[in-house]
């Protein structure tokens, strides 16, 4: 099963979304946003920005 994007209102009144593996891990959440529209644009957002974004291993903070 491949991994999908949900969008869900928290108790808060704040639309967020999570990204869920085939297994339904979630492996990543977004910010809280004042709509679902704007969820749905963050989710648009990762969606581009994904495509061909390397990994990048940071050095270890002094």
């Amino acid at each position: 099963m491949a991994g999908k994007f949900e969008v869900y209102e928290d108790a808060g009144g704040k639309f967020r979304f999570r990204l869920k593996a085939g297994n339904g891990e979630i492996v990543a959440t977004g910010q809280g946003y004042s709509s679902k529209e704007a969820a749905h644009k963050g989710v648009d957002a990762v969606q581009r920005a994904a495509v061909d974004a390397s990994v990048v291993d940071l050095p270890k903070a002094a």
